[in-house]
């Protein structure tokens, strides 16, 4: 290999400053969001289930029995997203489906009982697989990054 195809190659594994990809907050927040994403699939691996999933049945701990659609916006799903995770769900066991005391037309999601003390343990892997995605930002930023996201979303 040349001189120039050697110099090509080195340039092309190099992060080029102000490069239009390596600033574009879409391309960062994707990158950001895959090594999250395969951070908390790791801790959510011995359940089979999915950060969404979690995230879904993390939220009606919160909240306690509430509607699908009510769920879907309270951990920004769209409505496709939210009944697939809510039947996947209903499936395994995790989430139960009633009608709702005061409107019998409409069902309601609960957490099923033995879901809790499960979603309690996987409370620690996911606060570790935080910490793995933010372990290259000094505590100060990780909690300032915290609040900007939230400011975004």
């Amino acid at each position: 290999m040349n001189d120039s195809g050697s110099e090509f190659a080195n340039q092309s594994s190099s992060r080029a400053p102000g490069s239009v990809v390596d600033d574009h907050l879409g391309h960062l927040l994707r990158c950001v969001q895959k090594r999250a994403s395969a951070a908390f699939s790791k801790e959510l691996s011995d359940y089979d289930l999915t950060p969404p999933q979690f995230f879904a049945m993390a939220r009606l701990l919160e909240t306690g029995p509430i509607s699908q659609n009510h769920l879907g916006r309270l951990t920004a799903m769209d409505p496709a997203t939210i009944q697939g995770v809510t039947q996947r769900l209903l499936a395994r066991g995790f989430v139960e489906r009633t009608a709702d005391p005061k409107d019998r037309r409409r069902m309601t999601l609960r957490l099923a009982a033995g879901s809790e003390p499960v979603l309690k343990s996987l409370r620690n892997g996911m606060s570790r697989a935080s910490a793995e995605v933010l372990a290259p930002i000094a505590p100060h930023e990780r909690k300032q990054l915290i609040r900007l996201l939230q400011r975004l979303t």
